[in-house]
């Protein structure tokens, strides 16, 4: 797997996770090294350490292969936890992979992770694609999100490829509330449902899926992912997949065209970010800004650019 045998091993350590960057970009040596252009950035808030990971990894299994991933991560080892996801999924998917379709193989990699991680604390939520020749699949749980920008006659198209996984979704409530979960938003923050014990006010989840949270496991709270496919045309331009540290702030529409607009497409990522923390800041002056993180896939090919490690 060329340069990237440190980040993505087969066991867990929890005090030598691997790869300690919050954000990774990764280039295989297989074929030619002629991959499309990508960028991934993570910005730190105001909140403390960034619980954020990221990794963008080309050349994942074949030559034009590309596996993009964001991780949010919260609690006391948040941090950990998400760095491990990342650090330990894209090696676990292809060992899958090589017994089911990608379907099977995403569900029970993510079914995996979370029986590995169960001696640590949580992470909110994972969010990752893979392309594989011309098809994208995503993968989704939590409330990060994968957009992709397409191109028509009226300018640059905004498409949501994923559903977020949030407590005020109705059929994720249902599923909650039927495991004997509740759901309510606390009166500190009236305007964020969260989700919480049955007879006592924690944890107050502000998803309905994720790695860990072991506690809720039994309350609803799962952790299968939503998987969805796209056949990539001409006219699909670029994929976004960015935590809600961005798109609490930003709409689609608002990213697309920050990533349309940039002239260097291997600081795409880094653009969406530093417009996010400035609408944090525009829009929510006292608040503390979240840790805003985000990978940028380019879908045609640039074999004219150089790419260089982002870290």
């Amino acid at each position: 797997m060329g340069n990237c045998t440190s980040c993505v091993t087969s066991n867990i350590q929890i005090h030598e996770y691997g790869c300690l960057e919050n954000s990774l970009h990764i280039q295989s040596a297989i074929g030619s090294g002629k991959h499309k252009v990508g960028s991934v950035h993570s910005q730190q808030g105001a909140k403390g350490l960034n619980q954020d990971s990221a990794v963008l990894y080309q050349g994942y299994g074949m030559e034009d292969g590309a596996f993009c991933a964001v991780f949010d991560g919260h609690g006391g080892n948040g941090h950990i936890v998400s760095r491990v996801v990342r650090n330990q999924l894209p090696s676990l998917l292809l060992n899958q992979r090589k017994f089911m379709d990608w379907n099977e193989a995403l569900v029970s990699s993510f079914k995996t992770m979370d029986k590995e991680i169960n001696l640590i604390e949580t992470v909110d939520c994972s969010f990752s694609g893979s392309t594989a020749g011309e098809d994208l699949i995503i993968a989704n749980l939590g409330d990060s999100r994968a957009v992709l920008g397409t191109l028509t006659e009226n300018g640059i198209q905004a498409t949501q490829l994923t559903k977020d996984h949030k407590p005020d979704v109705p059929s994720e409530v249902e599923r909650i509330k039927k495991a004997n979960g509740r759901v309510f938003a606390h009166e500190s923050q009236p305007h964020i449902q969260r989700v919480w014990l049955p007879n006592e006010d924690v944890p107050g989840l502000a998803m309905t899926r994720a790695f860990g949270n072991f506690d809720m496991k039994s309350y609803g709270i799962i952790v299968t992912p939503e998987i969805t496919h796209r056949r990539v045309t001409s006219e699909d331009q670029f994929l976004v997949l960015a935590c809600d540290g961005v798109w609490d702030v930003l709409s689609n529409e608002e990213v697309v065209s920050i990533v349309r607009s940039v002239k260097n497409k291997e600081a795409a990522a880094k653009a969406v970010i530093d417009e996010a923390l400035a609408a944090w800041k525009r829009k929510f002056p006292s608040a503390k800004v979240d840790d805003c993180t985000a990978v940028c896939l380019f879908l045609q090919e640039r074999e004219d650019c150089l790419l260089l490690p982002t870290t």
